[in-house]
């Protein structure tokens, strides 16, 4: 395996304390005995660890409120979740107080993927005979991963994605930078990922004083992580859904590797960094498939992009019993009522199929064999698609959204060509820098910067810190600060 990024322990973001390597203490031990011995199926037990990352104590023994909930709650309370009611679902710097943001669209996910967890948990425990192990754990677990899955995006949704990426590749300065770096260490630019932003939040950026950040336990981390690879492959091609994007970054790969080698995860491949995934992250990415495909209708309705009728032919298909729904139907009145009562139903079918399609898959999917989104392989496929496609034509494509889509992709490209040159700046000339570099760089908290605001010496974990800065803005909070920088005003602001 290609050696992570290694970095002096002074160098580490947020003062964690880490080995040499990069990894906690103990960890690549970890990785290098499951690898010798690779397992040829993942098992539930193991599954289901409730070990903290970064942290020695012992999981706690309390059934009144479980490790997995406390993941639950500790992500509530983080300052990244809060920021997500300014970051855009699909309606950028919404005036309108009902569309949802990407903290209500995570809490919906959230509220479907506990159901999913629980029903397959008392299915699994059943099956597998699991002792110490409940149903509620399964969907505390999906739960809390759920609620964190879009902690990572940047402003603008993936318009910000996309706009870290075209900095890397094209800006005259940023693009110079990058292209100094090899490996993992440069496609985590070039192929920016806000999966991959999200683990490093939630295991670095929060609480960057504790080893492991916000120290969720590694059952939850495992479950998050949709897509268990680094970001370069060496140009290789792998199948399968897990292999599409990185879930983590070259700076944070000794953290996946310890949660990993902790819940029994099955490597890939022998060169790269990548694994087969935690069963439950199917489930997590089978709540945010049903939660935004369902309610991105139920919000262009609201904002008139479909009238009730074209939604009610939209749900229709997707209803367990649609004749039978029609009587409750006719008997509310007011169409908003009506489209709500219609997404209920929707997403109570299309969980019901997600069960049985897991359930049916099971013994693929610890294997590592079965790899594919469980929607794809639902009786529901083609109606599920057919919301995509319609929300597509219709609400993605809305001037009014790519517009301001637009102007945010200028903002965060802009911002991070701006910023980089000023931190260079003042790690190249100290002192001696540009009295413009010296005033600006005042305007990135020392977190992003280095301990009293030095620049750290590593070229890529510069630059990796102020896609920490940026990315981590709010919609709002980016317009403004690019304001400042620029002076000049935006549609929107």
């Amino acid at each position: 395996m290609v050696e992570p990024h290694r970095v002096r322990e002074d160098r580490v973001p947020g003062g964690q304390r880490f080995v040499p390597d990069g990894t906690f203490p103990g960890a690549r031990q970890r990785h290098r005995r499951i690898g010798r011995n690779r397992p040829i199926t993942m098992h539930w037990q193991q599954l289901l660890s409730r070990d903290r990352l970064g942290s020695q104590q012992a999981p706690t023994a309390s059934s009144a409120r479980t490790d997995f909930q406390r993941d639950f709650d500790r992500i509530v309370f983080s300052s990244a979740f809060r920021r997500m009611q300014d970051k855009t679902q699909v309606f950028p710097l919404s005036k309108v107080d009902y569309v949802r943001t990407r903290l209500t669209h995570s809490l919906e996910a959230s509220s479907i993927g506990r159901s999913l967890g629980t029903l397959v948990g008392e299915q699994v425990i059943r099956r597998h005979r699991l002792d110490m192990v409940e149903a509620a754990d399964l969907g505390s677990i999906v739960a809390a991963a759920c609620l964190a899955h879009d902690i990572g995006n940047p402003p603008f949704g993936h318009s910000g994605e996309d706009a870290i990426r075209h900095w890397a590749y094209n800006a005259d300065y940023g693009a110079r930078r990058v292209a100094l770096l090899t490996g993992s260490e440069r496609e985590d630019f070039l192929s920016f990922e806000g999966n991959a932003q999200g683990f490093r939040i939630i295991t670095r950026l929060q609480n960057p004083d504790n080893p492991g950040g916000l120290q969720l336990t590694c059952a939850t981390l495992a479950a998050f992580t949709k897509y268990p690879r680094e970001s370069c492959l060496g140009g290789s091609r792998f199948a399968g859904i897990s292999a599409k994007k990185q879930g983590f970054t070259a700076a944070d790969r000794a953290s996946f590797e310890d949660v990993a080698a902790t819940v029994g995860l099955i490597p890939r491949d022998n060169q790269h960094a990548m694994w087969c995934r935690h069963p439950l992250a199917f489930l997590v990415e089978a709540a945010d498939d049903i939660s935004y495909r369902v309610i991105d209708i139920e919000d262009g309705y609201r904002l008139g992009h479909f009238s009730y009728p074209e939604v009610l032919e939209m749900f229709w298909p997707l209803l367990k019993d649609p004749e039978r729904q029609h009587p409750r139907l006719e008997s509310i009145r007011d169409p908003k009522d009506r489209v709500e009562f219609l997404r209920a139903k929707v997403i109570n079918e299309v969980i019901r199929q997600v069960l049985s399609c897991f359930m049916d898959n099971e013994d693929g999917i610890l294997a590592g064999r079965f790899d594919v989104p469980l929607l794809d392989e639902l009786p529901a496929r083609a109606a599920l698609d057919a919301l995509i496609d319609n929300a597509r034509q219709r609400i993605y494509c809305a001037p009014e959204v790519v517009s301001i889509q637009a102007a945010g992709f200028q903002v965060v490209s802009d911002l991070l060509e701006r910023f980089v040159q000023v931190v260079d700046d003042v790690a190249e000339h100290g002192e001696r820098a540009s009295p413009r570099s010296l005033m600006l760089i005042r305007l990135v908290p020392e977190q992003f910067v280095g301990p009293d605001r030095v620049p750290v010496d590593d070229p890529y974990l510069r630059l990796l810190l102020l896609t920490d800065f940026v990315s981590g803005m709010t919609d709002s909070y980016a317009v403004s600060l690019y304001k400042k920088v620029t002076g000049i005003s935006l549609p929107g602001s």
